[in-house]
């Protein structure tokens, strides 16, 4: 496996006044959601649906370390930055940040560990197409 950091994905996402706490600030576990949604855009949706239906297989959080540095507010379009690396023929390590606008530095940074499995929650390798299709993109 290469651990070649990919290119930057970049995926906005409106903040809605529901994403927020009673002050008007994103509730933190939302940031998890928006770091999932950058992802499955990167893999894209088709792809993980597939690789369930056909081959069984699917992606599991294996560890999260997420600071948040500052706050993000209702109304504003966040730009969710994402790039990945083969840790392993069975893990992806994401390095993900959220960006607020016109902003000098990340509001929240995170690095996700993901594990490929099967339906039987049994660790499993990635298949290598899917591994050639995210390195050829990246």
């Amino acid at each position: 496996m290469t651990a070649t950091l990919s290119k930057t994905f970049h995926f906005p996402v409106q903040i809605y006044y529901e994403d927020t706490d009673f002050s008007g600030v994103v509730y933190h576990p939302n940031f998890l959601k928006y770091f999932e949604r950058a992802r499955e855009h990167v893999i894209g949706a088709n792809v993980l649906n597939q690789l369930w239906q056909h081959q069984q297989l699917g992606f599991a959080v294996y560890r999260t370390d997420m600071l948040c540095h500052d706050g993000v507010e209702f109304a504003d379009i966040i730009d969710v930055r994402t790039q990945f690396y083969f840790e392993s023929k069975y893990r992806t390590v994401w390095k993900q940040e959220i960006w607020r606008p016109n902003a000098s530095k990340p509001a929240v940074t995170a690095t996700i560990e993901m594990v490929c499995m099967n339906k039987k929650r049994q660790l499993a390798p990635m298949p290598i197409d899917l591994i050639n299709t995210l390195q050829q993109q990246a």
